[in-house]
């Protein structure tokens, strides 16, 4: 049995199931100059495939990239298995990561695990390449939740 939100009843037990729509996750690896662009795509959810997640990271360290700009503009939602894959990125790149355009339940779970403090989250990728590259941008950090 499973718990439905009703506008009748805030909750109550239906047989029915509950659908999550749920989209695999990937991980694309482009470099530009000294730069790894990472691009996200689908659910990074906690139990995910770790082979896969590892051998990513590996792709990425073989690379010698010591700056990553890390693209959430795809990733739908993320838990453990991506937080994990974010802070494996930081560590072999020494830092220089920087996270752009995060969805919204993506943001939030940065910004309540703190890695929005210690990562630099901008809002496009311009900005992104600005602060990997030392350059000045127009756009500006967002905001984390204090």
């Amino acid at each position: 049995m499973n718990i439905q939100e009703t506008s009748a009843v805030p909750w109550q037990v239906s047989s029915e199931p509950i659908r999550v729509d749920r989209q695999p996750m990937s991980i694309e690896i482009e470099q530009e100059d000294e730069v790894c662009v990472v691009r996200f795509t689908g659910d990074f959810r906690t139990g995910e495939d770790p082979e896969y997640l590892n051998a990513k990271l590996h792709d990425i360290k073989a690379l010698s990239c010591t700056k990553v700009l890390a693209d959430f503009r795809e990733a739908k939602s993320i838990g453990s298995a991506g937080l994990t894959f974010i802070v494996g990125l930081f560590r072999i790149s020494e830092g220089g990561v920087v996270l752009v355009r995060a969805q919204p339940r993506v943001r939030a779970i940065l910004d309540i695990t703190r890695l929005s403090t210690v990562i630099p989250t901008l809002e496009d990728l311009e900005a992104g390449l600005a602060a990997l590259r030392g350059e000045r941008s127009t756009a500006s950090r967002t905001t984390a939740v204090p």
